[in-house]
């Protein structure tokens, strides 16, 4: 390749102040052609699985760690050589690009950047450094320098120096730059690239000027065009066994009388994160059982109704609704816990966390502002929170900022539970298996589909008789689930 240069691409933060990841699987290899936006590997975070995409087009030239090793952030992954004959440059995020007429210098290093997605994240200050013009390279620009630093010291009557010509700038002037990169994180670039948006015409909402999953939408409604089907993925490549500055980490392996499996990913955060939350939080935990026979009537109902067509609809789908309901009418339940500053910090919002099984462990997802949304816009939700679990690609916001979690170890056919607050919640509801049992039905004992509720809760925040009161509504309404309406 004429003229290119090497550029580096480094582990990006892909949540929020992630210090490592692990490399799942790469989809290039030596040799490939990249192009800007394209997916070049897939890694898993302590909280999620994600896809990386490159920001500029090139040829790999080398991976430097193969799949299932565990890397730094900040650390870099894949060389890609680049036309163009620009100087290698870090990954830094192009919210602030330095002015056309300035040089380049090689300057001492930037201080350390925030925790950003490097790439695509906003750079803070501290990184956008303006280096003052220098003609010390210039001998007659010195001298010429120094004559005038000798009168403004009161040295006046002494000779004045030549004036000497105009010193050429030591570095060629750029040429206009290039138009600047909107910012959004891989996931949101992924969805964008899916649904055939461009990112240059999105309207960003988030912080700093970044472009969200809602504003990518928000922009196909807009629009009015139809869903793209996202284009087939590269075919996986062969790892490299390039040398990596640290070995890959131990897979599992079995000894014959037991097997090892190193806890790394989501199932070592999980597991961090339920210790703190069972020694940090005096848990309660309730019980009601309940029958259900109604609701599950009206599950086949809806099935049927026109509204719901395409949709998943199931009894999670009604206890979900029953427990927003209850929420609302007891909204000192839906609250966190300030240990700092010794409040208890009460939502008027509920971003309902639905606990998932994955291969990679325990996930818990949310429903952003659960409360606003209509029975059909609810089904509609927790069918892609669900899909999205299964596959692999729950990005980390939408596990960041629940308030309540409903947990199902029904579909495991478990009859109840006493489930751990996730971190940071006051309540989880768990819903055992619905299945018919000999029930008292209006005075004679009949087969009825009868389910066990389990309500765990914070109770520095949450008394018996408010998480009583609680699940006691969730279990009406299951009963009788035109409280839905008479209730609402």
């Amino acid at each position: 390749m004429t003229n290119a240069s090497v550029r580096e691409f480094k582990m990006p933060d892909v949540g929020e102040g992630l210090t490592e990841a692990e490399i799942l699987k790469w989809y290039v290899q030596p040799g490939d052609s990249v192009t800007d936006g394209q997916v070049v590997c897939e890694v898993e975070t302590a909280k999620a699985a994600v896809e990386l995409p490159i920001p500029y087009d090139g040829v790999v030239r080398s991976l430097h760690f193969p799949e299932g090793t565990t890397v730094d952030v900040g650390t870099s992954i894949i060389a890609v050589e680049v036309a163009g004959g620009a100087a290698p440059a870090q990954e830094a995020a192009p919210a602030a690009p330095a002015p056309a007429a300035e040089p380049e210098q090689p300057a001492e290093q930037p201080a350390a950047r925030q925790p950003v997605l490097v790439g695509y994240g906003v750079a803070t200050s501290s990184t956008r450094r303006r280096r003052p013009r220098k003609q010390a390279q210039d001998p007659a620009a010195r001298q010429a320098a120094s004559a005038v630093q000798s009168e403004l010291n009161g040295h006046g009557a002494a000779p004045a120096a030549p004036a000497a010509p105009p010193a050429a700038p030591a570095v060629p002037v750029a040429p206009a730059a290039p138009a600047q990169r909107p910012l959004a994180k891989p996931p949101v670039r992924k969805l964008a690239k899916d649904l055939g948006v461009d990112l240059a015409t999105v309207t960003p909402t988030g912080p700093d000027g970044v472009v969200t999953r809602e504003d990518v939408h928000a922009a196909v409604a807009a629009a009015q065009t139809p869903q793209q089907t996202a284009p087939a993925a590269q075919p996986a490549a062969p790892a490299v066994s390039a040398p990596a500055d640290r070995p890959a980490a131990p897979a599992s392996y079995d000894s014959g009388r037991e097997t090892r499996i190193p806890v790394k990913g989501v199932r070592k955060a999980t597991a961090a994160a339920m210790v703190g939350s069972a020694f940090t939080a005096p848990h309660v935990t309730e019980f009601v059982t309940v029958d259900v026979t109604r609701t599950m009537k009206l599950v086949e109902e809806l099935k049927q109704d026109k509204e719901f067509a395409g949709l998943r609809v199931n009894p999670l789908l009604l206890i979900a609704k029953a427990l927003l309901v209850a929420i609302r009418r007891n909204p000192d339940i839906n609250a966190s816990w300030d240990e700092a500053a010794q409040e208890i910090v009460v939502k008027h919002y509920v971003n309902l966390g639905i606990a998932a099984a994955t291969p990679r462990g325990l996930i818990v997802p949310n429903i952003k502002d659960a409360h606003a949304k209509a029975l059909p816009e609810l089904a509609a939700s927790l069918g892609e929170l669900v899909s999205t679990a299964r596959e692999g690609k729950t990005s980390p916001s939408a596990m960041q900022g629940g308030t309540v979690t409903i947990t199902n170890v029904g579909v495991f056919g478990v009859d109840t539970g006493t489930p751990i607050l996730n971190p940071g919640e006051s309540a989880i509801l768990a819903v055992g298996a619905i299945k018919p049992q000999p029930w008292v039905h209006k005075g004679k004992v009949k087969p009825r589909q009868v389910t066990t509720l389990a309500l765990s809760f914070d109770h520095r925040l949450v008394d018996g008789e408010l998480g009583s009161k609680v699940l006691a509504d969730v279990a009406a309404i299951l009963e009788q689930p035109k409280r839905l309406i008479t209730w609402a």
